[in-house]
């Protein structure tokens, strides 16, 4: 065995640590009680509500983000709901293997140890197959793709050294993928692919950490409408969408917008709380993994 990871173990605190933070601040009930959660890309939007949640239901929460300042602004606000102590912020470019290890390392070092990484960070760039710029599709392979594999190449030792100091102990890997990783998406192929190359990551990964405790699953959520990849007025996809004519005869955004609601069987975009419902299932249930869980409405239906 490596010497980290033996002096790791023979220094191993955690469990200490977080029933003296329990017996401080954690509330008496929820659903994610004790947990140490880290969520990349929770400086805005669905990584920020994610994490948000998961504090009020009794988490730690570690808000990971290349955008430090706003990151920090939505750990000061979640502390102020849940309790000092009870979020932080650190810099991530998921892109970066030196700056993953960072920010994992930071997390270690404030809360002793880590139960939960959600891989929520991801771009969008939507275009035709006859105009792509290949570096935008790099991008979104780097991003999307390539990125949640260096995260869970950093994250993964530690889960592991976890389960060899207790073993009982279990940890969850849960990737925020799409409903387009499960069907392909007009003018949307570099998103699209990079979503179902990262179900296949999940199911891989799966195999491989079983023997760890760690449990690996994917979570589909249908079209996010209100957060800021769909509604930001100059980049969100609706507006990029009216501008790739991908929604025949629309004229604006609004038209676009009530084109994808029509497509979903309960004619409403997804929410914050339909995907927690889905992060918390998986989090509860130990016979569970490998997975691909869409959360889209019955827009999605698995054969």
């Amino acid at each position: 065995m490596p010497s980290e990871r033996r002096c790791f173990i023979e220094t191993w605190e955690a469990e200490a640590y977080r029933r003296n933070m329990a017996a401080r601040t954690v509330p008496e009930a929820g659903r994610a009680k004790g947990k140490i959660a880290l969520v990349t890309g929770a400086a805005q939007g669905f990584g920020f509500e994610i994490a948000r949640d998961l504090a009020l239901q009794g988490a730690h929460v570690i808000l990971a983000d290349v955008n430090l300042e706003g990151a920090q602004a939505r750990a000061n606000d979640i502390a102020h709901q849940s309790g000092q102590g009870r979020a932080i912020a650190v810099k991530i470019d998921v892109t970066d293997t030196q700056s993953i290890a960072a920010a994992i390392k930071e997390a270690v070092r404030m809360f002793g140890g880590l139960d939960v990484f959600i891989s929520n960070a991801g771009i969008l760039r939507a275009a035709s197959v006859y105009e792509q710029a290949e570096r935008d599709f790099d991008m979104v392979t780097a991003v999307n793709y390539k990125a949640y594999f260096l995260c869970v190449q950093k994250v993964a030792p530690i889960l592991a050294v976890q389960h060899i100091a207790k073993s009982d102990y279990r940890s969850d890997i849960i990737q925020i993928n799409s409903k387009s990783g499960l069907e392909g998406s007009n003018k949307n192929f570099a998103y699209a692919g990079s979503k179902f190359g990262s179900i296949g990551l999940t199911q891989s990964f799966a195999l491989e950490l079983v023997e760890n405790g760690i449990k690996v699953n994917s979570i589909c959520p249908g079209n996010f409408f209100d957060g800021p990849l769909w509604s930001d007025p100059e980049k969100g996809l609706f507006v990029q969408y009216l501008r790739t004519g991908k929604v025949p005869g629309a004229k604006s955004v609004e038209d676009v917008k009530k084109a994808y609601e029509s497509k979903v069987p309960m004619k409403r975009g997804c929410r914050t709380a339909d995907v927690m419902k889905a992060i918390y299932y998986l989090m509860e249930q130990h016979y569970e993994t490998g997975q691909a869980m869409p959360v889209t409405g019955g827009q999605i239906m698995l054969n």
